[in-house]
């Protein structure tokens, strides 16, 4: 089939690189501008830009391009854009969520599946509409959340499953989407002040947001970030711990050398 195939971060190169091993024609590869993406004034090509450039895909910023290129479908992976109308009426779109909707649509649905405590989310192939994911589902399949699974991995997870639905679905042809059913839930993209440690909530919830990443909390006013941690007889006891601008050690030797006094906590 030819393809316009829209996407930008690290997540969405798989599904390309999958859809190009398949046999599938990509006509193009529409991507977010090139950006900084560490220190320094030079800026970068996003990954799924250095993909398309591996296969020799052209690439382009603007999402009007896919009109003209004579593809059959498009297909977006966490493409960060809504898709305008006049260009959805020029080209049917499917796009690979990583929720099993209508529960979490929206910018962040793994992270919100993590934090809400589901022990359950998947991956939907889903025709795109000018709403926010509210199209109909082609396919989909569920993904088990394991009670200590940090964000990395459950990405990871679906990023796998999601890839291989993708390639069966559109193998086996799309046919006619069934129609979402329940309760629509949003997952609205992470406020970096979510991820301060409030030590008043429980502590299976403290877990969440540290599996989460980057959750942070302050000891004597400066900062530490708390990279893993362990629920132990309903307690939480943190086991990698960052200072800022120092790497991460375990908690004991952070504890060591800040030698915190007699019930001394973080704040």
């Amino acid at each position: 089939m030819r393809l316009a195939y829209l996407g930008t971060p690290a997540i969405a190169v798989p599904p390309l690189e999958a859809l190009v091993a398949a046999g599938h024609d990509v006509a193009l590869v529409v991507t977010g501008a090139d950006k900084r993406r560490g220190r320094g004034t030079q800026t970068s090509p996003s990954p799924v830009k250095q993909a398309a450039n591996r296969f020799g895909i052209p690439v382009s910023h603007l999402v009007d391009d896919v009109i003209g290129v004579g593809a059959e479908l498009g297909v977006v992976v966490a493409f960060g854009r809504l898709i305008k109308p006049h260009v959805l009426a020029e080209l049917a779109m499917v796009n690979l969520h990583f929720s099993l909707l209508p529960r979490w649509r929206g910018a962040a649905p793994v992270e919100r599946a993590l934090l809400a405590g589901d022990t359950v989310t998947g991956v939907c192939v889903m025709a795109l509409e000018e709403g926010l994911d509210t199209g109909g589902v082609y396919a989909r399949v569920e993904v088990p959340i394991g009670p200590a699974a940090t964000l990395d991995e459950l990405r990871d997870e679906l990023v796998h499953v999601g890839t291989r639905l993708l390639v069966d679905t559109l193998d086996a042809g799309l046919g006619e989407p069934e129609p979402q059913r329940g309760d629509v839930t949003y997952a609205s993209k992470i406020d970096p002040a979510e991820l301060r440690i409030d030590w008043s909530r429980a502590p299976e919830e403290i877990d969440r947001l540290i599996r989460l990443g980057d959750a942070w909390t302050t000891f004597r006013g400066a900062r530490v970030k708390i990279n893993a941690a362990r629920l132990d007889d309903g307690a939480l006891v943190p086991t990698v711990v960052q200072p800022e601008g120092k790497r991460p050690m375990s908690y004991e030797a952070w504890r060591n050398g800040a030698r915190p006094s007699a019930g001394e906590w973080f704040e």
